[in-house]
């Protein structure tokens, strides 16, 4: 049988070793769901794409998403780094400046946009699913110990909640850099009161205080249930991110109504990361996210299945 071919990418970084990896598979007609997750799982990186065809002829490509544990219905560093990978390769055709081009996930069309200057591939932008807010999570003190940090570590005046672009994250706001350094996962808090609420079981934190000049909030995430112990970097909780932030007002207001967001992540993994978020819209009228980054092709291989 012809091996099957993949491409590693580290996504949302320019530097090697950075951001969040990535394994680019091409799909087959005899690839089925449970095989492409035991891809998955013997990659063992926090997610695996595998490119397809689309089902329909104006689109780019169809996109199916795993994590060492499931399937996701769209995610953020998948859907960049595929788009980088076929671009950079020429897999998929590009000319200089913006190119718009639709791919196909579980969730739906997603809209992205392949930046090229001078030959090269400089950035990738993906429209997100307009982000839907869940009913807020009160009970801070649980949310507090989830993290082994204490309840004034948590950003008092902004709730610990719910927000969705297809994959549901729990939003937890805290003070300081300092207090995001100091988390220590606590597994069995999580599987007591979290692992089996959908709503719940993805673990995002932030704070509005960055190690970059340049970034607006430093963030880590937790997801267990996806087999992915911390992920160095998120890009279907950035959308969310960008919302929840606009949403309760944490950055000044833009008379143009067009907020410019720079997040880190990965930083406590050794991994530095940077996600772009353009959020669209004001508090209470958000119509717009999209997310993007760069990315850096780190090596080739083939399975033999």
């Amino acid at each position: 049988m012809k091996p099957l071919e993949y491409t590693l990418a580290d996504v949302f970084t320019e530097e090697p070793f950075g951001g969040n990896q990535l394994a680019v598979v091409e799909g087959r007609d005899d690839l089925t769901g449970e095989m492409m997750q035991k891809i998955a799982r013997e990659l063992n990186l926090s997610e695996t794409v595998f490119v397809f065809p689309s089902a329909v002829g104006w689109n780019a490509r169809k996109l199916r998403i795993f994590t060492p544990q499931m399937e996701l219905p769209m995610a953020g560093h998948p859907t960049i780094g595929a788009a980088y990978v076929l671009a950079a390769s020429d897999a998929m055709p590009t000319e200089e400046g913006q190119n718009e081009m639709v791919f196909e996930e579980e969730i739906g069309e997603i809209p992205v946009v392949v930046h090229k200057e001078e030959g090269q591939i400089i950035k990738v932008e993906m429209e997100q699913p307009l982000p839907v807010f869940s009913e807020v999570f009160e009970n801070r003190k649980l949310a507090a110990e989830l993290l082994s940090l204490s309840e004034d570590d948590l950003f008092s005046d902004y709730p610990v909640q719910t927000v969705s672009s297809g994959v549901a994250f729990l939003f937890i706001p805290l003070r300081s850099l300092q207090a995001i350094q100091r988390i220590h996962f606590r597994q069995d808090v999580w599987e007591q009161h979290f692992s089996e609420n959908a709503g719940i079981q993805h673990i995002f934190t932030f704070t509005t205080e960055t190690e970059d000049a340049d970034a607006a909030v430093h963030a880590r995430m937790f997801a267990p249930a996806m087999g992915i112990a911390e992920d160095p970097a998120t890009g279907a909780a950035s959308g969310p991110l960008g919302a929840y932030l606009v949403e309760h007002q944490l950055l000044p207001r833009s008379d143009n109504e067009v907020y410019a967001i720079r997040s880190e992540q990965g930083y406590e993994m050794g991994r530095p990361s940077e996600i772009d978020i353009t959020v669209t819209g004001r508090s209470g009228g958000i119509r717009e996210v999209k997310i993007g980054g760069s990315s850096v092709i780190i090596g080739k291989g083939q399975l033999f299945i």
